[in-house]
């Protein structure tokens, strides 16, 4: 990268407000349309209308994020520097106990001071993921500094565009979402462990890997409440809390996902741990409608999990978090029996938790059960935040016993 001095950007007194708070984004506003221009992926230097330099950011004319800051200081976007912020990152990682684990999340975007930018471990291979273009340009460099940090096998990018909903329900045949980057190419058969258990996983194919590790600790509670139960699984994808709780004992689980191709992947995630799948149940289809088919039939389970994505669209109904949570409620409470467990999950970052939880009273009162909450979570610890920047905590976790009215 260039050491020469960036563009000077004036940013009004809210956004000052913001950064000195320690948040690192700046929004689209009257003061930066009067921003120069810059290509995107450019170093800037905020400045306030009093003259006072607030940090380097990397700017993305054209997007409501307009700058993501990156230092409080000048700096230069170079090898040294994302060594030492990689190195920090690393450092605050050895307070994690990740148990016979080989799936991690190195960097976790604003959480470790890299805003727009996540990598991941997947065995001998990284993944870096970028929510912003504006990373684009600076791939090659970053890329060089894991290796110095990491000294992976391969590094895989892939770029996470905000319209990742559109893409996610789109065609059938979609590009390939992830590309090498450097090093060697990963084998189709990768594969990861997480608390001893194997997961396939795919760095290239889909806009998501496999695997969501940020649930890894959630997982290994939920592999040891399982024992002795039958559990529904609902939106299973590729099977990973159906295989942590027939790993931990569960008499049947049943896994239900629109998409097919998944739970055979999800067989196939059974089949690396040596469980057989033919004792378990497989069912493609609209959770909605399955809810209903189960109930009409009269089944009941121990527990009941649900982590739907925050936006889905099958041929007979659409899902949203807000609002569609409490009637997914509704529905799987029909079949939990008195003192079973339902076990809900959202990774919507725009839904605080006393919202998701009124959802969930919402669906309970429906039918006149009671939700005693006795757990609430997020995401793993190698998924750190910011105080300052609350929006990093976004996974939701809750465990409910259900009871009835007496």
């Amino acid at each position: 990268m260039s050491s020469s001095k960036p563009l000077r950007c004036i940013v009004g007194s809210e956004t000052v407000r913001m950064l000195n708070l320690g948040h690192p984004w700046v929004i689209a506003d009257r003061y930066t349309s009067r921003w120069p221009q810059a290509a995107c992926g450019s170093l800037i230097e905020l400045i306030s209308e009093g003259g006072e330099s607030l940090g380097t950011a990397l700017y993305d004319p054209g997007s409501r994020i307009i700058a993501r800051r990156l230092s409080s200081m000048v700096i230069d976007l170079g090898h040294n520097w994302i060594v030492t912020r990689l190195e920090q990152a690393r450092k605050s990682r050895n307070w994690v106990d990740f148990g016979d684990t080989t799936v991690a999340r190195l960097v976790n975007a604003e959480g470790d001071g890299l805003p727009g930018l996540t990598v991941d471990r997947y065995g001998q291979f990284l993944m870096i993921q970028y929510y912003t273009a504006a990373w684009e340009r600076h791939l090659p460099v970053f890329a060089t500094a894991l290796q110095d940090v990491y000294a992976a096998q391969g590094i895989y990018c892939k770029y996470r565009p905000q319209e990742t909903r559109k893409l996610a329900a789109g065609k059938k045949s979609r590009p390939l979402q992830g590309r090498l980057l450097a090093g060697k190419a990963a084998p189709v058969d990768l594969t990861v462990r997480e608390n001893g258990l194997l997961y396939h996983v795919d760095l290239v194919k889909d806009l998501h890997t496999g695997l969501f590790h940020d649930q890894r600790q959630n997982r290994l509670e939920f592999r040891r409440l399982s024992a002795g139960c039958h559990v529904l699984n609902l939106f299973a994808y590729t099977g990973a809390f159906s295989v942590a709780a027939a790993a931990g004992g569960a008499v049947q689980v049943t896994s239900i996902d629109a998409a097919g191709r998944y739970l055979d992947w999800a067989r196939e995630n059974f089949r690396l741990n040596g469980i057989s799948f033919e004792d378990h149940e497989f069912v493609t289809g609209d959770c909605f409608v399955e809810l209903d088919r189960l109930a009409r039939a009269g089944h009941t389970f121990d527990i009941v999990f649900m982590d739907p994505p925050s936006f889905s669209t099958t041929s007979k109904s659409r899902f949203t978090t807000s609002g569609g949570t409490a009637e997914l409620v509704q529905k799987a409470l029909k079949l939990l029996t008195s003192g079973g467990l339902l076990v809900t999950s959202s990774n919507l970052q725009k839904m605080a938790l006393p919202d998701y939880l009124k959802e969930l009273r919402k669906g309970s009162l429906a039918v006149g059960r009671h939700l005693q909450v006795v757990k609430v979570t997020g995401q793993a610890d190698d998924f750190p935040f910011t105080a300052s920047f609350p929006e990093g905590n976004y996974l939701k976790y809750v465990v409910s016993v259900v009871q009835d009215k007496i």
